[in-house]
C-alpha cells in the first residue's frame, strides 16, 4: 500500500507499532515468551524505522548545507509525494541553489570581465602581497619587462637589481619615476601604488608606465616652444640695429670734413663698424639655433647600415683629418638595413663622430668603433664607441639639452638635434660613459 502523504505515513508507522504493543503484552501474559520476544524485535526495528523516516528533512537540511559549504550546487531535491510541507520545502532548496549557480555566474562573469580589462590596459598593473609573492599581472607588464611569468616581484632584479625593493617599499597613493635600462633602451618608469586588503591579507597595487618617450618629446616641444619667442624677440631687436648700422656708416663721409674732428670721425666709424659686425654675429647665432626648431620631415626609404656608416667615416677624415684614430666598422649581419632619411641620420652620426674625435684629443692608440646589429626586441641598434675622455657625471642628464657644450668653441646644439632627429624616426638616442674610459652612443631604430 503506498500513503500519499509523509503525515498518513507517520500515523500508520505508530499505529502498527502500537498494534504490535498489545501484541507484546497479550503474548507475555499468555507465557508466549518466544513469540513476545520476536514482537519486540519487531516493535523495536519499527521505532527505528520510524525515527529514521522522520529524520529524512534533518538529512535533506544537512545536505543542502554541505552543498553550500563546499560549492557543489549540481544536486537537486525531487519531490518524493510526501505531502505538500515537503515538496514546498523541496522547491524552496531548489530555488535556494539555483539563485547560489546564478550568483556564482554573474560573479564570474564579472571576475571574467575585470580580467580582461585589466590585461586590455596599455599600462602595465602588478598586485601583489607584501611578502612579495605575485597575485595579478597583465599583459602590459610582460611586454614592458620581456618576461613570460612573475611569481615573486624579487624575480624583476634580473631587470635592475634595485627595482624589487623599490617596488616593495612603496605605500598608499606614493609615486615614483624610476630610471633603468634594458636591453640597451632607457626606461623611465612612472609608478604608482595603491594599498588594498583581500581575505585579511595586505596588498599592494601598482601600476606602471613606461613615460620616457613623452618625457622627451615635452622636453624636447618646451626647448622649441622657447627657442621660437627667443629668435623671434632677438631677430626684431638686432635686425633694424644692424640695418640703421650699415646706413649710418654709408653716410660717413670717407674724407677728413672739416665739420669732424679727425679722431671723432674714426671713433665713429670704429663703433658703428662694432655695432655692424656684432649685430651680423648675434643675426648668424639666431639662425643657427632657430635651426633647432626647423628639422624637416624625413624622407624614409631602406637604407643599408653598413654603407651608412662607411659614408660618416669619410665624412670625418674628410672634415678633420683624423687618419691617426683608428676607425672601425662591424655590422652583423652585413646587409642589415633599416627605414631612415639617410641625410638626417648622417648628420646625428657625423656629430656623433665630431664628439668622439675631440674626445679622443691627446689620447694614446685612439680608438672609434662604429657597429650595428639587432637587440632581443629585433630593434636595430646603431653604436658609436670611442676611447676617449669619457663625460663627467654631473654632465649626463645635461648632454642633450639644447644650447649646452663643455667646449669653448661649441654650439651645443649637435646632440639637442640629433635627438630630434631620432624622434622623429621614432627612434631614440642613449649615452653610456665612464669619465677618462670612454663613451657609448647608442641609437636604436
Amino acid at each position: 500500500m503506498t500513503f500519499n502523504t509523509f503525515r498518513s505515513s507517520i500515523i500508520v508507522r505508530l499505529v502498527f507499532i502500537l498494534i504490535n504493543a498489545f501484541l507484546i503484552v497479550w503474548l507475555f501474559q499468555s507465557s508466549n515468551y518466544i513469540s513476545s520476544t520476536i514482537s519486540v524485535a519487531i516493535v523495536v526495528a519499527q521505532i527505528a524505522l520510524l525515527i529514521k523516516y522522520v529524520e529524512q528533512t534533518n538529512m535533506k537540511l544537512t545536505r543542502f548545507f554541505e552543498n553550500i559549504k563546499y560549492n557543489d550546487f549540481t544536486s537537486s531535491f525531487v519531490s518524493e509525494n510526501k505531502g505538500e510541507s515537503f515538496n514546498a520545502l523541496n522547491e524552496s532548496f531548489n530555488q535556494v541553489i539555483q539563485q547560489f549557480i546564478k550568483t556564482r555566474a554573474e560573479k564570474e562573469d564579472h571576475h571574467h570581465q575585470l580580467q580582461t580589462i585589466v590585461q586590455h590596459l596599455s599600462i602595465g598593473i602588478i598586485t601583489f602581497r607584501k611578502d612579495g609573492q605575485v597575485d595579478i599581472y597583465n599583459n602590459a607588464i610582460k611586454q614592458l619587462f620581456k618576461i613570460n611569468t612573475l611569481k615573486h616581484i624579487k624575480e624583476l632584479a634580473q631587470i635592475d637589481e634595485e627595482l624589487p625593493e623599490k617596488l616593495l617599499h612603496l605605500r598608499q597613493d606614493e609615486s615614483k619615476l624610476i630610471k633603468l635600462y634594458q636591453e640597451e633602451e632607457l626606461m623611465q618608469l612612472s609608478v604608482q601604488a595603491t594599498e588594498f586588503k583581500k581575505k585579511g591579507e595586505e596588498y599592494l597595487l601598482i601600476s606602471i608606465k613606461n613615460i620616457h618617450s613623452e618625457l622627451e618629446r615635452k622636453e624636447v616641444d618646451s626647448w622649441q616652444q622657447l627657442i621660437r619667442v627667443l629668435t623671434h624677440e632677438i631677430m626684431n631687436s638686432i635686425t633694424p640695429i644692424s640695418s640703421l648700422a650699415s646706413t649710418v656708416i654709408q653716410m660717413l663721409p670717407d674724407d677728413k670734413n672739416q665739420n669732424f674732428e679727425s679722431e671723432d670721425l674714426e671713433s665713429m666709424h670704429q663703433a658703428l663698424s662694432t655695432i655692424s659686425r656684432r649685430s651680423d654675429g648675434l643675426l648668424n647665432f639666431v639662425t643657427l639655433y632657430r635651426d633647432l626648431t626647423r628639422i624637416p620631415q624625413p624622407n624614409f626609404r631602406q637604407v643599408v647600415v653598413k654603407d651608412m656608416l662607411f659614408d660618416a667615416k669619410l665624412l670625418l677624415l674628410h672634415r678633420t683629418g683624423a687618419s691617426h684614430i683608428d676607425i672601425q666598422i662591424q655590422t652583423i649581419p652585413e646587409d642589415i638595413s633599416i627605414k631612415a632619411d639617410p641625410n638626417l641620420i648622417e648628420q646625428v652620426l657625423i656629430n656623433l663622430l665630431i664628439n668622439a674625435h675631440h674626445a679622443l684629443e691627446n689620447r694614446d692608440n685612439p680608438q672609434i668603433i662604429l657597429s650595428s646589429r639587432f637587440n632581443k626586441n629585433e630593434r636595430v641598434v646603431i653604436e658609436i664607441a670611442d676611447n676617449g675622455t669619457g663625460i663627467k657625471p654631473e654632465m649626463m642628464d645635461k648632454i642633450f639639452m639644447p644650447f649646452f657644450t663643455s667646449k669653448s668653441e661649441g654650439s651645443g646644439i649637435g646632440l639637442s638635434l640629433s635627438r630630434q632627429i631620432m624622434h622623429l624616426h621614432k627612434g631614440n638616442i642613449f649615452v653610456k660613459s665612464i669619465h677618462g674610459t670612454g663613451s657609448v652612443f647608442t641609437l636604436i631604430f
